[in-house]
């Protein structure tokens, strides 16, 4: 089932954003906004979206820059943009967080993002704690270290010599086919998505899903990565904030899931006083599209149901 409706909303960094919206199907609870993972689009999420619906929450997500139909002049397949594409997500994002307010005034809005998308969401609510209640951030690796600074070098020489808005080289190598290489008994080369063969043979089927990202965006990634990875640039978040983490046994881009834990206890150990972590056993990488997503999309809705529960906004 898609989502219900589907328009284009213009943001100021020059993006006309695709943007999806099932509405709440009960009483209104609050509003999730999703931010899709690294290539793939907001189309993906949409029988999350219905599961959301029918628990009474509003939901929007958007195809980021380079990604789906999302269209910018300076954002072609796997680009963000040649030069400030990270600040143009972040502004994608807020366009699409005041369109919400707008819409729903006074309901508390829960963001989530998977994977990339869990990036974006943990440096958007550095940037912006005021615009949302809570942040799920799914499948996501903050643990980079010296491994991401050797990968920006190795992107920076990428850039001098190929240029930025071509796709990288090596970095392919080092994410999606390492990682494909360390589920055994592969049958395709996307395995470490999931263990539900359908859900694997539709994301290779899409020609808008598994493309190789242009140094460009590469780089805003890891601009992405260290963002979250430094502890002097959450002093503006409330340390109240709801967090809900969530990783699999089984990921290999997680490292089965250590770093969802470690940056449990980063968050913990600076004070944030409720933290939900959750590893699910033998779960690769797309906990939404695995062959245990009901139970992993239920929780989810327990928990959502109980951040807005206890939002300022229901306490009035």
């Amino acid at each position: 089932m898609p989502f219900q409706t589907a328009e284009i909303l213009a943001s100021p960094s020059g993006a006309a954003l695709r943007l999806r919206h099932t509405p709440a199907h009960a009483v209104p609870r609050g509003v999730v906004q999703i931010n899709h993972g690294l290539a793939e689009h907001s189309a993906r999420y949409a029988r999350f979206a219905e599961s959301l619906a029918e628990a009474g929450f509003h939901v929007y997500a958007h195809d980021h820059r380079g990604h789906g139909e999302t269209r910018a002049a300076d954002a072609p397949q796997g680009m963000f943009s040649a030069s400030g594409g990270a600040e143009k997500v972040f502004a994608d994002g807020a366009a699409v967080n005041a369109h919400i307010h707008a819409a729903h005034p006074g309901l508390p809005v829960i963001i989530f993002g998977h994977s990339m998308g869990g990036l974006i969401t943990l440096a958007y609510v550095l940037k912006h704690p005021e615009t949302v209640h809570a942040a799920a951030i799914w499948n996501a690796n903050f643990s980079a270290g010296a491994a991401g600074r050797l990968a920006q070098l190795i992107l920076r020489g990428e850039r001098m010599l190929l240029g930025s808005d071509v796709p990288s080289r090596i970095l392919p190598k080092l994410t999606f086919r390492e990682w494909g290489r360390k589920i055994p008994d592969a049958r395709t080369a996307f395995d470490w998505l999931s263990r539900d063969p359908a859900e694997v043979d539709a994301y290779i089927a899409d020609p808008d899903c598994g493309w190789d990202a242009s140094v460009a965006m590469w780089l805003d990634i890891f601009d992405f990565v260290f963002q979250g990875a430094d502890n002097r640039n959450f002093s503006k978040i409330p340390r109240t904030m709801p967090f809900h983490l969530v990783g699999g046994e089984k990921d290999p881009a997680t490292d089965n899931g250590r770093a969802v834990g470690a940056l449990a206890q980063r968050l913990r150990a600076m004070g944030f006083t409720d933290v939900t972590e959750q590893i699910y056993p033998e779960t690769r990488h797309e906990s939404l599209n695995e062959i245990n997503r009901e139970a992993i999309t239920q929780d989810f809705i327990a928990w959502a149901g109980e951040v807005v529960e206890q939002s300022p906004q229901n306490r009035q």
